[in-house]
């Protein structure tokens, strides 16, 4: 299928759009598969009212509280969950008091804030602020805090994470392999009682060993704990094209990636080129976005540890604020994690009381439709 043009258009996407127009991309298979853009005269997501069950939200994560927040022997808080990938939120300022094997599938621990130590089966890996820690199914661990709390978003995967394909970018575009961290065994001969809590169906088993569960003296292979950055990642820009967000990918596992939005430079190669992301149908994809630091210029009154969840079936797109200051801006000071899922998400009912009120129909508001 060859693509067709009708009407008043541009030949470039998202470049020189006509005057008065707001640019929409219409594509399947997120921004992988065939695609229009449609030229509307007014924004998609101008809605003044939306009833049912399918509705965009915000969520204030700082009002989570969670049970290891005060009690270092409970587990995980679950937020957002379908068949493939479930979100989690921890926020531990101690040590565990058991040892993890999580047997529902790969685990990714994104640092939101903190340092500390992960102890693993494999040996110990140091952890700070912006860390991508993943684990394969399975990994026996344990996460010790430095002083202060250490706030996890917690994202597990029924599939194994690996690296993307980055195409003609090459290997060692995004991120080389080579900064890729990897843990060296430092085995514990320790007396004692040790909890090793297996977790499978969402459901804990305890297991007591008279010794110390990290015993290991040495490991080879190619499954193991890896510790990224978010300062190893090095985003790909172009002064005259706004990337789709496909770009940013960081890890690929079954029904879902995981990408990280990087601080860059916007697009003031050519004036009529976007610098904010443009107006796209989620048909296929249902999208997270876990705001991690800076300033979120595409977004009106959503700061660090927000939540935003645009599911399929609504367009979604920068807000008119956003709009209007993208004109001028040079720079997109920002980092935020996106989970974006082949499957619906499920959420947890904890949620509703950090809910951003109004969200639904903000863009509505910033143009002055609604109150």
């Amino acid at each position: 299928m060859f693509p067709l043009s009708r009407g008043k258009v541009t030949k470039q996407a998202h470049v020189g759009l006509p005057e008065g127009t707001f640019e929409e991309e219409h594509g399947r298979e997120a921004f992988d598969g065939r695609a229009s853009h449609l030229y509307r005269t007014h924004p998609p997501t101008a809605w003044v009212k939306i009833d049912g069950p399918l509705q965009p939200h915000a969520y204030d994560l700082n009002g989570l509280k969670t049970a290891d927040l005060t009690d270092a022997g409970a587990e995980w808080q679950p937020i957002l969950h379908n068949q493939d990938v479930s979100i989690f939120v921890s926020r531990r300022s101690e040590p565990m008091t058991y040892f993890l094997r999580d047997s529902d599938g790969d685990v990714c621990y994104f640092v939101h804030r903190g340092s500390g130590l992960l102890e693993t089966d494999y040996g110990p890996l140091r952890y700070q602020e912006g860390d991508f820690l993943v684990l394969p199914k399975g990994t026996t661990h344990r996460l010790v805090p430095d002083e202060g709390e250490t706030f996890l978003y917690v994202i597990e995967s029924t599939g194994e994470y690996r690296l993307p394909d980055k195409g003609i970018l090459g290997r060692h575009a995004l991120f080389d392999p080579g900064v890729i961290d990897t843990p060296s065994p430092e085995p514990h001969e320790e007396p004692g009682t040790f909890e090793v809590r297996v977790k499978r169906g969402g459901v804990y088993t305890s297991l007591t060993y008279p010794f110390h569960p990290l015993d290991v003296v040495g490991w080879q292979g190619d499954l193991c704990p890896m510790r990224i950055n978010k300062a190893d990642f090095r985003p790909v820009v172009s002064p005259r094209y706004h990337i789709p967000p496909s770009v940013h990918a960081v890890w690929k596992s079954d029904g879902f990636e995981i990408g990280l939005f990087a601080p860059r430079p916007t697009e003031t190669g050519d004036p009529t080129a976007l610098r904010v992301p443009f107006f796209h149908s989620n048909i296929d994809k249902d999208e997270i976005l876990f705001y991690h630091q800076g300033q979120f210029f595409s977004r009106a009154g959503i700061g660090e540890a927000f939540i935003t969840h645009h599911p399929q079936g609504l367009p979604h797109g920068p807000q008119a604020a956003a709009i209007e200051a993208s004109k001028t801006k040079e720079f997109a000071d920002e980092y935020a994690v996106m989970v974006e899922a082949d499957k619906p998400f499920m959420r947890d009912d904890v949620l509703e009381a950090v809910e951003v009120a109004g969200y639904a129909t903000s863009w509505a508001r910033g143009m002055g439709l609604v109150d």
